[in-house]
């Protein structure tokens, strides 16, 4: 499946106190001119991955292959929110803050999401990504979908001090999607959720698809890995697609 345009730009984030990578990608066959019409979807990378990442894990052809399938049309970006940051404040570096301020700009200037002032109307988050993309959702509270594939929650504070970047159980407690059901920012319809059977967030997804009511995903057999990512994602991006255009 070919590729539709992919195109890298280095960005200066006073958020991030870096110049992070941001990746857009288009469907094949779209021109320059339709693509500025079309909504985005912001992708946030997993724990030791980056913008590149995601296009190595095969999105454009993935975003391509859903749009011959019938999926309305629309663009992904993917940004760099640092290895391990599970885009959550740390310091200098806040990736809420570049993706709430910084981004809607970006994407503008890139051509994109032009009828929205570039600000993405959706998120799908992998692993970190996923915790991400809730947290995101929340803040925003227009997104009209959120996909997430293996998302890394914790479903105490012994298991986020040893997997997150937290410096206290306080500050754990204030982003964590489980601890925030009732207020995600998103109604059940727009929640995709996704994880495989042999993954260790798999509890902790289930949970919070049970408890929020997300209106699609699977948990199928499947390891916290780039093979279960592939494998279903093109089921993500037609529920991110069709509710992009109303659909769904």
């Amino acid at each position: 499946m070919p590729a539709g345009r992919v195109e890298t730009h280095r960005v200066a984030s006073r958020a991030r106190s870096a110049v992070p990578r941001l990746i857009t990608m288009v469907p094949h066959g779209i021109g320059a001119q339709q693509a500025r019409e079309l909504p985005v979807c912001v992708v946030l990378h997993p724990r030791d991955s980056s913008a590149r990442g995601m296009v190595g894990l095969g999105m454009p052809q993935f975003l391509t292959a859903a749009v011959r399938s019938g999926v309305p049309p629309f663009a992904l970006a993917a940004v760099d929110g640092g290895q391990d940051s599970y885009w959550h404040a740390i310091g200098r570096n806040d990736p809420q803050e570049m993706l709430l301020e910084e981004l809607p700009g970006w994407l503008g200037e890139a051509g994109l999401g032009l009828p929205d002032d570039g600000v993405p109307r959706a998120a799908l988050g992998i692993s970190m990504g996923g915790y991400g993309s809730l947290v995101y959702a929340r803040r925003r509270r227009t997104l009209d979908a959120v996909a997430v594939l293996s998302p890394a929650l914790f479903r105490s504070w012994e298991a986020a001090r040893t997997y997150g970047p937290f410096p206290d159980r306080r500050d754990w407690e204030g982003t964590e999607p489980l601890r925030h059901v009732d207020d995600l920012g998103i109604d059940a319809a727009g929640l995709g959720v996704w994880c495989g059977r042999q993954d260790p967030f798999h509890r902790a997804a289930r949970e919070f698809a049970a408890r929020s009511g997300a209106a699609v995903g699977g948990f199928t057999d499947g390891a916290h890995d780039p093979g279960y990512w592939r494998a279903v994602m093109p089921h993500a991006l037609e529920f991110v697609g069709r509710r992009l255009a109303g659909d769904q």
